[in-house]
């Protein structure tokens, strides 16, 4: 590539690294050097140097992205900074990323679009777990090019074995996570030695300095060179026309190309284009769009747009890696919302296939991924997506996990393929279905589930209900806890990923059932909000009744009548619920039902009349 197309390019570089290893300071130096800080905002930094400054009334150029007033207190870094910098070859624009731990996912933020990723290492400390872990998720998010800045080499005499042992370690290191090319300059921030212009402190050093390589780098693009649409809105045009709305990606669309409706897999073609409410013959990725189908096909939100010879991959199973982002650990069976480009379906993590050891690269068995950890997964969704691996199109391989209940961004995720298992099973269509089994037994067919504590009387009064509703001539079938683990679950413990998995286990058994045409009781403690309104999801609107047999926990320990409490008391059982496992109230059952106020026979009637069969 020849120096003007260099120039007219635009590079995205994130800066990451340790605590402390200098990323705000090398910024600040980049900015401040190639003089793009204007007149007043250098005034402000000699201010704020000499009010919260690490560097004795000098001018620390740190500063210039630390914003935040806390960050400013601390002298850490907590948000992304932004900046955009000019110089005569080259448009940049560069993110600062937090180096604490507890802020990974800022630093995943701005992986995610880099074409560049500046690691800072401290020649002092040399490479660290961080640094490892944040080049990890550089080499998840397929960033190619690293600028390896070992910076602070005037607290070590610009030591030169020093220097080549860290480029040494960390290019093999970088190799092994598929990183095609490493730059390592040495560098002292804090005084600029090799940020803007070559220093004459190392004169063993003949490369370039940070500002002449990112100028000079010639940056893979990210997206795909196919040309697509993912469909964000649907738009009636003055005269009923369907116009389908949303942001370009990839390549170009023209009008007339055949193309393709994904996940559906129906064909049509271009038919006319807009841009900003203007009709064009063409479009390029990043440009918000409007197109117009030939013919009317139903197509919505979060279907895609693309070329009838790229058709997209299609699965309702998929193999990923994961970066947690949530305090509370992922666990495999759990659901949430997966979000893809615009489509958004419910996805349960199916299997945690391994954890990814940042420093040596081992998968290791794991039953969790902990806050900031990197693993391997499989994910089964509601409904079949189309998507593309995420190294051929970050768009529609890339995605984030929501947590259904605090909506919560819980982690971010690469598709790497479909599982061939999902291509090869589908619904068999029958003749007898559900509606016919129970009209053939006079009844509707409901899911009535019982949570509670561990003796609050769930059993007992479930057991009330079933013989009450069977005196009335319904079929029913009653689903208890113990009972289950005898059979179905006898291999599951009491771990949360078994009681995950005892909970998908039962609301599956109960869906077959409701199918046959029974009313089906589910006695579980259930002690997870999150499982309980997955299990909720797995039904149609009224077919699932939430019943919470409300028992203080004081109540249940004092009847304790199979000796649970007092074993767990001991320790004797550990993760038992509302001892030293969580018991999580739900916060809008259908029937709640008050062991205090009322006998077992009484409160069986309530729920006999809520089911109009009292």
């Amino acid at each position: 590539m020849d120096a003007n197309a260099v120039a007219r390019e635009f590079l995205r570089v994130v800066a990451c690294g340790s605590v402390d290893d200098g990323k705000s300071t090398l910024i600040g130096r980049l900015l401040h050097e190639a003089g793009r800080v204007p007149d007043d905002e250098r005034a402000a930094l000699k201010r704020a140097s000499v009010a919260h400054g690490t560097r004795g009334g000098e001018v620390d150029y740190a500063l210039l992205l630390d914003g935040l007033e806390a960050e400013r207190e601390q002298g850490i870094t907590i948000d992304v900074a932004w900046r955009h910098l000019e110089t005569g070859r080259r448009r940049f624009l560069i993110a600062d990323c937090p180096g604490h731990v507890q802020y990974t996912r800022n630093m995943a933020t701005g992986a995610s679009t880099a074409d560049v990723v500046i690691v800072l290492v401290d020649a002092g400390k040399g490479l660290l777990p961080q640094t490892f872990r944040h080049t990890a998720i550089a080499a998840l998010f397929g960033v190619g090019e690293v600028l390896l800045a070992v910076n602070k080499m005037d607290r070590v005499g610009w030591d030169e074995a020093l220097f080549d042992r860290i480029a040494s370690d960390y290019r093999r290191h970088a190799e092994r996570l598929g990183i095609k090319r490493v730059v390592a300059i040495p560098v002292a921030a804090a005084l600029g030695d090799n940020v803007v212009l070559c220093s004459g402190e190392a004169d063993w050093y003949s490369g370039p300095s940070v500002l002449e390589h990112l100028e000079s780098v010639e940056a893979e693009p990210r997206s795909s060179k196919v040309g697509r649409l993912a469909v964000q809105v649907v738009l009636r045009g003055p005269e009923g026309a369907r116009w389908l709305a949303g942001t370009a990606t990839g390549g170009r669309l023209s009008q007339h190309d055949q193309v393709r409706v994904e996940p559906a897999g129906v064909m049509s073609t271009i038919a006319e284009l807009q841009v900003g409410g203007s009709r064009c013959d063409s479009v390029e990725g990043g440009e918000a769009i409007a197109l117009r189908l030939a013919d009317d096909v139903d197509v919505g939100r979060g279907d895609v747009i693309t070329p009838a010879g790229a058709p997209l991959a299609t699965s309702d199973q998929v193999a990923v890696d994961l970066l947690w982002f949530d305090e509370q650990a992922l666990v495999a069976g759990r659901r949430y919302q997966l979000k893809l480009a615009t489509r958004t379906v419910g996805v349960r993590v199916a299997e945690l296939k391994h954890q990814l050891d940042p420093e040596s690269l081992q998968p290791l068995a794991a039953k969790r991924l902990a806050f900031n950890e990197i693993g391997g997964a499989t994910l089964a969704l509601d409904a079949p997506i189309a998507f593309a691996p995420y190294t051929q199109d970050p768009v529609l391989g890339g995605f984030i996990l929501v947590d259904p209940v605090h909506k919560t961004t819980v982690g971010a995720g690469m598709i790497r393929h479909g599982l061939r298992r999902a291509d090869n099973v589908h619904w068999q269509v029958l003749d007898v279905d559900r509606k016919a089994r129970a009209a053939l037994k006079g009844q509707r067919p409901r899911c009535v589930w019982f949570t509670g504590l561990s003796g609050a009387g769930k059993s007992t009064i479930a057991n009330l209900v079933e013989r009450r509703l069977l005196a009335a001539g319904h079929h029913t079938y009653l689903l208890d806890g113990d009972n289950v683990r005898h059979g179905l679950n006898r291999d599951l413990g009491f771990t949360e990923a078994d009681r995950i998995e005892n909970l998908r286990r039962v609301t599956e058994v109960a869906r077959l059932m409701m199918d046959a045409g029974l009313i089906v009781l589910v006695s579980f403690i259930a002690p997870y909000r999150a499982e309980r309104d997955a299990a909720r999801a797995r039904f149609g609107p009224g077919d699932f009744v939430e019943v919470f047999v409300d028992t203080p926990l004081a109540e249940a320990e004092r009847r304790d009548t199979k000796g649970l409490y007092a074993k767990a008391r001991r320790g004797e059982l550990p993760n038992f619920t509302g001892i030293d496992a969580p018991y999580e109230r739900p916060t809008d059952a259908d029937l709640v039902l008050d062991t205090l106020s009322a006998s077992a026979e009484v409160l069986a009637e309530k729920v006999l009349r809520h089911l109009g069969a009292g």
